[in-house]
């Protein structure tokens, strides 16, 4: 039995050494094919990495879950960046910016991170854009910052409450024991089956844009230190949404609220509506049969909605 056992452990101990070494090579290799095209900031002692294109009023752009600031220099940014200075960062944990050390997870930490690098590239009062995720760490620089920002918009955003509890996914890889082993495999096996069916998921009813997958830069959503960031942000969002969704009410900025009839995973009216009754400066705009993503199949509207917050905010 002893035999048996130290036999076990042995082709154990085998077994997970190969899979921290796919782990590592898979980690190694996004990092090489998507290296940081910004700069890398230091803020209160936290690495940021800042994507800036081109001139005029200052338009920071704030990515969702599981992304980087490819989402957007792959979608509205070459086109805004015509229009406005554009500041595009990568959140704390995710892309090529640091965790904030025990920090980072919580929207507060976020925007206030966001909001001091902003700061630093001579940002005071810029227009701020929040998509999905994203959407509720600018609604909390707003509440958080009000001296700091000139106008709100929201694309897809999370704001509200929702009835469901936490994904499956999610329970696995924010485990507080078990996360590292969940997020090792994902990283290690992940199969382009899989992350096919994840884009599609993500821009249904439409489909992803050709290249998305390639400029989007998947593979940096795979590292472990990315998939437990991003793990550990989602299994603590729901309390903090109960907690600031009171406060909107107080919101006298210029808000503009895009979302899609068709997002299956933010729901409209559960979010968009909901704001919109709320924050008594906000105008919605819902986009008939658009899904999550309407800053890459709906840019002309994302774009307008920008226009109208800057006019909106005395910034055109």
């Amino acid at each position: 039995m002893k035999l048996a056992l130290d036999f076990l452990a042995f082709f154990g101990a085998i077994a997970l050494l190969a899979i921290l070494f796919f782990a590592h090579r898979r980690e190694v290799q996004a990092d090489k094919a998507y290296p940081a095209f910004g700069s890398l900031l230091e803020v209160n002692g936290t690495r940021v990495h800042a994507v800036v294109m081109g001139q005029g009023p200052d338009l920071v752009l704030i990515h969702g879950s599981s992304g980087n600031v490819r989402d957007f220099t792959t979608s509205i940014a070459p086109e805004l960046s015509k229009s406005y200075r554009v500041i595009m960062f990568d959140r704390p944990g995710l892309g090529h910016s640091d965790r904030m050390s025990a920090k980072g997870d919580t929207l507060r930490d976020q925007a206030h991170l966001l909001r001091d690098a902003a700061l630093s590239l001579g940002a005071d009062r810029p227009i701020v854009l929040g998509q999905s995720y994203g959407g509720a760490v600018a609604l909390t620089w707003a509440l958080e910052a009000p001296e700091n920002i000139a106008a709100l918009v929201t694309v897809s955003g999370v704001s509200h409450p929702w009835p469901t509890g936490l994904d499956t996914y999610y329970k696995i890889t924010s485990h507080p024991y078990f996360g590292w082993l969940g997020a090792l495999m994902i990283s290690a096996f992940a199969s382009e089956k899989a992350i096919k069916q994840s884009l599609k998921d993500v821009f249904a009813p439409q489909r992803p844009p050709d290249g998305y997958r390639e400029e989007f830069g998947v593979e940096l959503v795979l590292r472990r230190k990315t998939i437990l960031a991003n793990a550990r942000q989602r299994r603590i969002l729901k309390p903090q949404i109960i907690n600031q969704a009171p406060r909107y009410r107080t919101l006298s900025l210029p808000i503009e609220i895009l979302h899609g009839t068709a997002d299956s995973l933010v729901s409209p009216d559960l979010h968009a509506r909901a704001l919109a009754k709320q924050a008594p400066a906000s105008n919605l705009t819902l986009l008939e049969g658009i899904g999550h993503m309407p800053h890459h199949v709906a840019k002309k509207d994302v774009i307008d909605a920008i226009d109208r917050a800057a006019e909106r905010a005395g910034l055109r």
